[in-house]
Order: structure tokens, then sequence, then C-alpha cells
């Protein structure tokens, strides 16, 4: 089992990568670089010889079809394997084989989104739907990398968490999740200085939203601001149980600290005019944030079931 989980935890790590690299991508106005699919300018390695005069810099070029490669030959790879892994070895390994085909399905759908966001001019829709589609798979993921865990008795037996403060952190999950898909639309439409200033809008609680670019980014705040509320409940409440339930405490805590850095890192993203770096950082942190939410959700539902050390 040993092997199976580094080869899920390799997937998880792949993922995340891949989704911070398509905030570089959208971060440098590089979406389009490759304007078709799933070949770029119908070549598979793309050269500068080969592409001759594009309306983009071989470089943007590069970071498109790189994202593309990873995705194609690196993660896609790691779930068939685990797919067929965990299928062949069904009978000892419960658990993971339904996970992992629900996984590859999630793969196949967001090939296709791929395809279709390129196809569809990047519009702020497309984007949208294809950084959630990748989040639900990332939760995925993570939670068959928590069932190898469970599986290979590295995680403790699972705690006393009531199924209302389960459900609550479902709702945090989906609140996370709609601030990042939020904040990836207000990237693509432009509207990341819409609002000047920070924590206020332009020094207004209450800006006026007949700007379509300052509804967004007022919207995006809200999201954000929920999710906050939502998130600093769920680490009162863990540390209200941290001796009965200490991983769930320390789940909601390390979404506490990620939480603060978030804040911390998109109010920089407005003070510094949006320099790219600080900006794949606000994405970055803000799909760890996800994640740990997700692991804070998912690790409860894990149930100890008898299985092999393969």
């Amino acid at each position: 089992m040993r092997g199976f989980r580094r080869l899920a935890g390799a997937a998880v790590l792949f993922t995340f990568v891949l989704i911070v690299l398509g905030a570089v991508v959208r971060g440098t106005g590089s979406g389009l670089a490759c304007p078709d699919w799933p070949r770029c300018y119908g070549l598979w390695l793309p050269t500068p010889a080969e592409i001759g005069a594009a309306d983009y810099s071989f470089g943007q070029v590069m970071l498109e079809w790189s994202h593309r490669l990873i995705a194609g030959f690196v993660v896609g790879p790691l779930v068939l394997a685990l797919l067929i892994w965990a299928v062949r070895r069904r009978h000892e390994m419960r658990g993971p084989a339904p996970i992992m085909g629900v996984a590859f399905i999630l793969v196949l759908i967001q090939a296709g989104l791929g395809g279709f966001t390129v196809l569809d001019q990047n519009s702020p829709l497309s984007v949208a739907v294809h950084l959630a589609t990748a989040l639900v798979f990332l939760a995925v993921l993570i939670l068959v990398f928590l069932v190898s865990k469970r599986r290979s008795g590295l995680d403790a037996t699972p705690e006393p968490v009531p199924p209302g403060l389960r459900a609550a952190t479902g709702l945090t999950l989906a609140a996370a999740l709609a601030v990042v898909t939020s904040g990836a639309v207000v990237a693509k439409s432009g509207a990341s200085l819409a609002c000047t200033g920070w924590p206020l809008c332009a020094g207004l609680a209450l800006p006026d939203l007949g700007d379509p670019l300052v509804r967004l980014h007022f919207g995006h705040r809200l999201l954000a601001l929920v999710a906050a509320v939502f998130i600093g409940g769920l680490y009162l409440a863990g540390r209200a149980r941290r001796w009965e339930a200490p991983m769930f405490h320390r789940d909601a805590r390390a979404a506490g600290v990620l939480l603060l850095t978030e804040v911390g890192v998109g109010a920089g993203v407005i003070f510094a005019s949006v320099p790219l770096w600080l900006a794949v950082v606000h994405q970055a942190v803000g799909v760890l944030v996800f994640a740990a939410l997700a692991v804070a959700f998912l690790r409860p539902f894990v149930r100890r079931q008898r299985f092999g050390h393969g």
C-alpha cells in the first residue's frame, strides 16, 4: 500500500502544480497562446521556427504548452496508473477503486473542458468551469490519499466529529470553491483592480455597483468574507473539541492559518497593482485553503478496513 499511497500523493502534488501553472498562464495572458487543441499550432512540440510570426511570444506558447504537457503526460497517466492498480487489487484494497473511477471520469471531463476553454476563446465562464472542475478533481485525489493513508495504518481511528459540524465543514468547502473560482473570473475579466483600497472598496463599505467590473470584484470579496467567517467558526469548533478530535482541530487550524495568509496576499495584490508573482501566490494559497478544508471534510468519512501492504 505504501507505493499506492506515494503515487496518490504525487497525483495530488502535480494537480496542485497544474492549477497554479494555470494561474501563471492566465496572469501572463497566455491562455490562447496555443490557438488550437489538443495540438499547438498543429504541432505536438512547437518550435519558434515552426510557429513563425504569432500574436504571442514563444515564452507564452511554452507556458500554455507546458500546462497541457503536465495535464496529459503527468497527471493523466498517474490517474490511469492508480485506477489500474486499485481495480486489479480491489478485493484487498476496498475503497480506492470506485474513487479512482470517479477521478478518471473527471480527468476525461477536464480534458474536454480544456479544449472547450480554448475554442471558447478563454471566456470567463469557461475558465471558471475549468477551474472548478480541477478543484473537485483535487478533492477526489485527496480522498484517495486519505483512504490509502488510513489503510496503511498511518492515520488514527476516525474521530467523533458530529454530523452538524461535518455539514458545516462541507458548506465551508463549497464556499472556498466559490471564492477561488470567482477569483479566476475576476482576474480573467480584468476586474482585479476594480476596487481600489482594502478592505473597503474605494473607501466605501458598499461601492457603486453600476460598473460590472466593480460588481465582480466586490462579489468576490463578499464570498471571501463569508468563507472567512465559516472558517473562523470551524476553528473555534475544532478548538472546543481538540481533545476528542485532535485531527479535525489540526485541519481547521491549518485552514485558518492559510486563510490569514490569503487575506494578507489579497491585500498585497491591491496595493502592489497585481504583480504576476503575487497574483499567482494568491491563487496558490487559495487552493491550499480549499485543500485543507477538503481534508477536514473528508477525513471523518474515511473508515479503517483490512488492507494489504502492497
